[in-house]
């Protein structure tokens, strides 16, 4: 039976709705998971004592005590097996996989096992998982430590993949895969960790499997989550003083199951698609995007879709990330081309 604890007040106070940074909105939503249900449990490297290398997890460990917020050896194989012991032994895990580059020693364990168990039980087990992975580029930080593994995620049937691109997201996407029967990816952008926002904790966010659109245009759709949506809504603004084309910015939000009605609408609206992502363009999130919209709304296309990504190199060192990273430049080089088709 579940049993509801006394709420903590560490991550600022009784306030349902304030602005907060993305690493607070993120803290809020754990401690708030924590407290209404005793199954709750965050572990991982450093997420005890010193409260997460991005102080996501702060306070936690003092707020809800050790057996709750526990750190873990350095082994992301050795995580991801707790986590399954705990789920099959009724508890609701929420690792922490410290670094997106970091995550592919686990991918086993997630892909052979995390991502299957309902099926392999038909439908007797659940597998109540919350994966948190810090995740993209955009700090300047050293090899593996900015990764896109988002394709890997979305590929694997049996595995939901969500990420947030504001506070307010970060806040109740977290809260939903923590509530959600099966196991769920959730993928940090890391470059927004200190972007601020208000986060409402009384009206609850879409749920996952829900696009929104940020912001209204009439010329090309813009397809992009996470971390770029911002640079989307950037390029947006400057398209706009400089008599560019109008861009409609759609927030995925969830990868996998994909609000594909959204898109479609969307994409009917303007007639044109550009697809905004870190990861490699081959076999890229965008390349099914595009395959599916050319599929699907092929005489209603005005251009091709087209894609503004990462290259298909390993990711830079620091010095060369911004060349690397697809940035307004790019996105808007893409939607002019897209324009300009005859």
């Amino acid at each position: 039976m579940t049993q509801t604890v006394e709420r903590s007040t560490h991550t600022g106070g009784p306030d349902p709705a304030a602005t907060v940074t993305m690493v607070a909105a993120i803290n809020r939503a754990l401690c708030d998971a924590m407290s209404a249900d005793q199954r709750v449990l965050v572990f991982g490297e450093d997420v005890g004592t010193l409260g997460g290398v991005f102080r996501v997890t702060d306070g936690l460990a003092e707020t809800f005590g050790e057996q709750r917020c526990f750190d873990t050896p350095l082994s992301e194989s050795g995580i991801i097996g707790i986590a399954l012991g705990l789920a099959i032994r009724g508890f609701i895990p929420v690792p922490e996989l410290q670094f997106d580059g970091f995550s592919y020693p686990a991918f086993d364990q997630i892909v052979s096992h995390l991502a299957k168990y309902r099926m392999r039980t038909r439908g007797e087990l659940p597998m109540p998982v919350t994966v948190r992975i810090p995740s993209f580029g955009g700090i300047g930080a050293v090899e593996h430590h900015s990764e896109s593994t988002e394709t890997y995620w979305v590929h694997t049937a049996g595995l939901t993949v969500v990420t947030p691109s504001t506070p307010s997201d970060a806040y109740w996407l977290l809260r939903h895969a923590i509530e959600f029967p099966d196991p769920v990816i959730y993928l940090e952008p890391k470059r927004r960790y200190w972007s601020t926002g208000v986060v409402d904790t009384t009206v609850p966010g879409p749920p996952i499997g829900r696009a929104v659109i940020r912001r209204a245009g009439a010329d090309v759709t813009v397809l992009t989550y996470g971390g770029l949506v911002a640079t989307a809504l950037a390029a947006a603004d400057i398209a706009e003083r400089g008599d560019g084309p109008s861009l409609e910015v759609v927030d995925l939000r969830s990868l996998s199951p994909l609000d594909f009605e959204t898109v479609v609408a969307s994409v009917r609206k303007t007639g044109r698609a550009v697809v905004l992502h870190e990861g490699p363009r081959t076999l890229g999130y965008g390349a099914e995007l595009a395959a599916r919209l050319s599929e699907e709304l092929f005489y209603e296309l005005e251009s091709p879709v087209l894609r503004a990504t990462g290259f298909d190199t390993p990711y830079p060192p620091a010095r060369l990330e911004k060349l690397w990273l697809p940035g307004v430049d790019r996105l808007l080089d893409c939607a002019q081309r897209a324009m300009d088709q005859p």
